[in-house]
């Protein structure tokens, strides 16, 4: 079994002050760059998804703007694979499902945000391709949601998220529990 760890978005745009500030993205980021370390410790590799805004009326994640850039907590090493992405799922026209395959990868672990957007569709998407998928619910953030008159808060949106996808799309496990299995 070789695994990766696949972070997903962790950028500026979702931080305080940024474009789409997420709740509770500075605890999720600070979970992921555990995480980060962990692999790094191990050896293991790592792939950084980079969202960058490619539709005209995109508000966030706007190329060459602060938002756009990788958090802090996480900047990619100069040999860390980052990949860009201009969909939700990070499979869709993008070299990732190459660069798994080509290095053996059948196992992901994955973070970053938004829960309910992209972290949701590429761990659907990485199961349906056939990868053993491990969502680390501490090291992922998401943002109230609407619809019609109902708000749904952050807190009840991530829960759903995270049941939905775990038993058949993901194993959902908290960061200490997959550094100690690694």
């Amino acid at each position: 079994m070789t695994e990766a760890l696949l972070l997903i978005d962790i950028q500026n745009d979702y931080f305080p002050g940024g474009a789409m500030e997420l709740v509770g993205s500075p605890q999720a980021a600070a979970m992921a760059a555990v995480l980060l370390h962990a692999f790094r410790h191990k050896g293991l590799p790592v792939v950084h998804i980079q969202h960058v805004a490619s539709r005209p009326e995109a508000t966030f994640f706007l190329p060459d703007t602060a938002g756009v850039r990788f958090h802090s907590s996480v900047t990619p090493f100069v040999d860390e694979m980052v990949i860009q992405k201009h969909y939700p799922n990070s499979f869709r026209e993008t070299p990732l499902l190459a660069h798994l395959r080509d290095h053996h990868i059948d196992t992901l672990v994955i973070a970053g945000m938004m829960t309910h957007m992209c972290i949701d569709s590429t761990t659907r998407a990485a199961a349906d391709l056939g990868f053993r998928c491990v969502l680390a619910h501490d090291a992922c953030a998401t943002r109230d949601l609407s619809f019609g008159e109902v708000t749904v808060a952050a807190a009840a949106v991530q829960a759903a998220f995270l049941a939905a996808l775990h038993g058949l799309f993901a194993e959902v496990l908290s960061v200490e529990a997959i550094c100690a299995g690694l």
